[in-house]
């Protein structure tokens, strides 16, 4: 037993007051098991096994895989034909499919480097930020408004997204992209784009009105907790949250460990974007502002001071006792954990100009109607707004105490814990070095740089894995985010140490790491199915086929877009409002785009709402945003055949189709066919294809009363086939 100080909440008071608790044992032994599961081993460079195929072995990767398919008598299949591989690797790297012109160049390049050269085209395209930032945004659990019953829009998070597409872009080293997720601000607070990149741990679902701060700012933390260590370690932390995991080495203690670097922190959903030149400049014109503006501005603030009075004491009221003392007491009495409470119940209590103005009513609302109307004349003085990003920052205080929770209970603290990395990993405290002018703590610093560490067991081994799985569709651990021992232990685990240090002899280079899996030749076999193969390995575990997967919903919808004619190729920017089905509302507004074509950019710029996901994206299994998703669900509903038969939006893609073909002149129906085949497929239609189109085309047109209906429902057809919706 020892002594450590806890802070409970006791008759309405906050009191600091030292108690007597037992500490859970840091020391605990693990079994040999434990110690030697292969996810905490520090990968090494295995040796490049012998193959009896050395011609079919030429890369590394193939000789891994085709080393267990010889053990098990599995030949690999032969390698895809070209417009197959082409297509695969316009879906893998942009999610969508390539133009007939570039797929009649490939097929004309002879050269020994013609794929390679594709791949590098594709890897230098800005389509691939976009395509593979989707990926990563089911790791962060990105979305633009808050959830839980209000589900208030985030106005700006859409820059930590945006983040995400340039970073893939621009190849930023894993390694730096960790650092400037988890500490940006620490470590690189000058940096615009880190600053940005803090949004990764503010996409945290929250329930902003919560009158139990206490109680929201635990929950916060464990989303924090929960969510870095799934994404960067790939362990189920949350196992740990009421007591040791259950199967795992990873201790009660390790949980509020990992919490306690983030111990400090506090959501800005002001972060400043813009150059020190722009924000002075800014600060100059504002002021300019204010000055000829002070009258009109007092008259209205003198209207509304009433109001605002009595709706902070409304607000304040809700609160328990103990939080409206917090909020209330003098600066310099509060305690670290106070000033936490405070910072997250202030916007509660903070309204704006519009929020009180609301209230009004009669003579009053009349006048100030008025006031704006006079101070309306001055907007040409108003500088343009600064660029902000949402993000977490380090509170100005102390960190506050981190203690082991009964429970996982916010009121039933145990023993406190230091900054901490796994204990079977490193069982000694984290060394945090604070900022010297005290901006930050250090802690999420500290935290970055250990994840960053080439000799860290897990972290480059888990990125490897999530790479391979969105090249595949299923990762060499089929389970991204559990490398534990209730997950599903690397089919071929020699592979996965290769990639892993290959990872970090890259740079840490997702493209160079992608570019290599995809010039092997595992990559570029054929999707063909072999009974003698597939009774020895029915479920393509050892690869030696091609697995044929279907496209995400949103590379579904982006194809369509693309192979249409319709697709806006604008990039960046706040998110986008499509229409939705006539009837669905959803709390928390859906401004529909006004222009048509703002609402036909790629999948990516959809503003995500997290109660109400677009219907179409929600139907291809698009994840719950409320927590982060490491593999997508690929489910077979009816509803998906009815959002692709029945939408009026799909139909206007297939009419948008059908126009671009018809506009090719000087074609005949069975030029317009061929044509039209194509474009959504890559490839021209075989006789027996052809003949059944002609024929349909016929009975459609006497039907429709028209050929252009007719090849509309030919077109709607194509884009609704498995081969257009299934990478091959």
């Amino acid at each position: 037993m020892r002594l450590n100080c806890v802070v409970p909440w006791s008759a309405g008071i906050l009191l600091s007051t030292c108690l007597l608790v037992w500490a859970e044992d840091a020391s605990k032994p693990f079994t040999q098991a434990q110690k030697g599961w292969w996810a905490f081993q520090k990968p090494a460079r295995p040796a490049v096994p012998a193959v009896k195929n050395t011609a079919w072995a030429r890369t590394p990767v193939d000789a891994f895989l085709l080393a267990k398919l010889e053990e098990r008598g599995i030949r690999p299949n032969p390698p895809a034909d070209k417009v197959t591989l082409i297509r695969r690797a316009y879906l893998v790297l942009t999610g969508m499919p390539p133009e007939p012109d570039r797929v009649q160049a490939f097929l004309a390049d002879e050269s020994p480097r013609a794929f390679e050269k594709v791949v590098d085209e594709l890897l230098a395209s800005p389509h691939y930020g976009e395509r593979w930032a989707r990926h990563w945004l089911d790791l962060a659990r990105y979305a633009d408004s808050e959830g839980f019953k209000a589900d208030e829009t985030r106005p700006n998070a859409w820059r930590y997204r945006d983040y995400v597409i340039r970073a893939f872009n621009s190849d930023k080293p894993y390694t730096r992209f960790i650092e400037e997720q988890i500490a940006g601000g620490e470590l690189f607070p000058d940096d615009p784009e880190a600053l940005a990149a803090s949004g990764f741990n503010r996409n945290f679902p929250d329930e902003s009105n919560q009158a139990n701060i206490m109680l929201r700012r635990q929950e916060l933390l464990n989303d924090i907790t929960d969510t870095t260590g799934a994404v960067f370690m790939g362990l189920t932390y949350g196992c740990a949250r009421c007591h040791d995991h259950k199967y795992d080495p990873i201790l009660h203690a390790d949980y509020y460990r990992l919490q306690a670097f983030f111990a400090n922190v506090k959501i800005d959903d002001g972060l400043q974007l813009e150059s020190p030149e722009r924000r002075a400049a800014f600060r100059e014109q504002e002021q300019r502002w204010l000055n000829e503006t002070a009258s009109v501005r007092g008259e209205i603030a003198a209207l509304l001071e009433p109001r605002q009075k009595a709706r902070y004491k409304e607000r304040l009221e809700r609160f328990p006792e103990e939080i409206q003392q917090v909020l209330t007491m003098k600066p310099e009495l509060r305690s670290p954990y106070q000033w936490q409470m405070y910072y997250k119940s202030l916007p509660q209590v903070t309204f704006t100009e519009a929020e009180v103005a609301a209230l009004l009513k009669g003579v009053e609302k009349t006048r100030y109607k008025d006031l704006r109307g006079e101070l309306a004349r001055f907007d040409g003085l108003k500088p343009e707004p600064l660029a902000v990003a949402q993000g977490l920052v380090d509170a100005p205080s102390p960190a506050p105490a981190t203690h082991i929770l009964n429970g996982g209970a916010y009121n039933a603290p145990k023993a406190m814990v230091q900054p901490g990395f796994l204990t079977i990993l490193d069982p000694e405290p984290a060394v945090i070095a604070p900022a010297p002018d005290g901006s930050s703590a250090g802690r999420r610093a500290a935290l970055a740089r250990w994840l960053a560490r080439p000799d860290n067991p897990l972290t480059a081994r888990v990125m490897a894995n999530r790479i391979w799985h969105y090249q595949f569709g299923r990762g060499i651990a089929a389970t991204p985010s559990d490398f534990g021992m209730m997950g599903e232990r690397p089919v071929n685990k020699e592979l996965l140490d290769y990639l892993a240090v290959r990872f970090v002899e890259l740079g840490w280079s997702v493209k160079k790491l992608n570019r290599e899996i995809m010039l092997s030749s595992a990559w570029q076999q054929s999707a063909a199915w072999r009974p003698e193969a597939g009774e020895a390995d029915p479920g393509n575990r050892l690869t030696w086929r091609y697995p044929r997967h279907r496209l995400e919903g949103e590379a579904i919808r982006d194809s369509m877009l693309s192979v249409s004619g319709a697709l806006n190729a604008g990039m960046y920017g706040p998110g986008v409002f499509p229409a939705l089905p006539p009837g669905l509302e959803t709390r928390g507004g859906w401004k529909e785009n006004e222009d048509p074509a703002g609402a036909n950019r790629r999948s990516i710029y959809i503003f995500v709402r997290r109660n109400t996901r677009y219907p179409m994206l929600q139907a291809f299994d698009m994840p719950d945003t409320h927590e982060t998703c490491a593999r997508r669900n690929v489910t077979v509903s009816s509803t998906q055949a009815l959002e692709m038969l029945n939408s009026e939006v799909v139909m206007g893609w297939a009419r948008q189709l059908a126009g671009r073909v018809r506009n090719d002149a000087g074609l005949d129906a069975r030029g317009q066919v061929e044509r039209a085949w194509r474009l959504v497929y890559q490839r021209p239609p075989e006789e027996a294809e052809t003949a059944g189109a002609l024929a349909f085309l016929e009975r459609q047109t006497a039907a429709a009363g028209s050929f252009d209906a007719a090849f509309t429902d030919f077109c709607h057809m194509l884009i609704n086939s498995n081969e257009f919706v299934y990478v091959n």
